[in-house]
């Protein structure tokens, strides 16, 4: 088992891991627990009572944070003719067709968000196996594959973030920076608990929202009292 670094150790003390905090007292702790010397990324994440094995209770999509993640998302476009310019005047970063494919398959991943127009999913799909793994090959539920490129781009610079349950019914999210006013990660939080209401499955049974918790990079979990949110 690794060992954990002294920081680690002294900020997990100042951690209650039987205490359900106020979202008030856990965006609190969780700048007081972050050891990093860099300006963590704060991370929600949910444990919910789905099982994802089955289909109709799999659970993905996208959501616009109201005060963005803090991090500048560099968006590559495929796309073409008119669709391609559009891109380029709402500010994505790279746009390209064919070339652009032969690019990332000769290793280039220089980005960290695609999106497609639906024309050119017959060529993006060649790539699935390579963006595939990575979680970047572009999908209709995040509104990835559009011919509404300019909404595409300007969401995604906006801060976008997509979610998606694992195998074991939890989704983690990052809602922004330690270096954020505290209302500004309250209101990031508060967006995507309701998000993650609104994705519930109507074949779900029993709890729904298991578990609520934040952390920064590196830093310990500190558990939400779900009544507070």
């Amino acid at each position: 088992m690794a060992k954990k670094g002294k920081k680690y150790v002294e900020a997990t003390k100042l951690v209650d891991r039987q205490k359900a905090y106020s979202v008030a007292e856990a965006i609190e702790l969780v700048k007081k627990t972050s050891t990093v010397k860099f300006d963590a990324t704060v991370e929600v994440a949910f444990r919910l009572g789905v099982d994802p094995k089955k289909a109709d209770q799999q659970i993905r999509g996208a959501v616009v944070l109201p005060n963005g993640t803090g991090k500048t998302q560099k968006v590559l476009v495929f796309a073409k003719g008119e669709k391609a310019k559009e891109a380029e005047a709402a500010g994505a970063d790279f746009v390209g067709d064919s070339d652009m494919i032969n690019k990332i398959q000769q290793g280039w991943f220089d980005f960290d968000v695609i999106v497609a127009t639906p024309d050119m999913m017959a060529e993006v799909g060649k790539l699935g196996r390579v963006l595939g793994p990575k979680g970047l090959m572009p999908n209709p539920k995040t509104g990835t594959v559009t011919f509404d490129v300019t909404k595409a781009v300007n969401e995604i610079k906006a801060g976008k973030v997509e979610y998606r349950v694992d195998k074991a019914g939890n989704i983690h999210v990052g809602i922004g920076k330690v270096s954020f006013e505290d209302s500004k990660l309250a209101e990031n939080l508060q967006t995507m608990v309701e998000t993650m209401q609104k994705a519930k499955p109507a074949a779900a049974k029993g709890t729904y929202m298991k578990n609520v918790s934040i952390a920064s990079t590196m830093g310990p979990g500190i558990k939400i009292d779900v009544s507070t949110l």
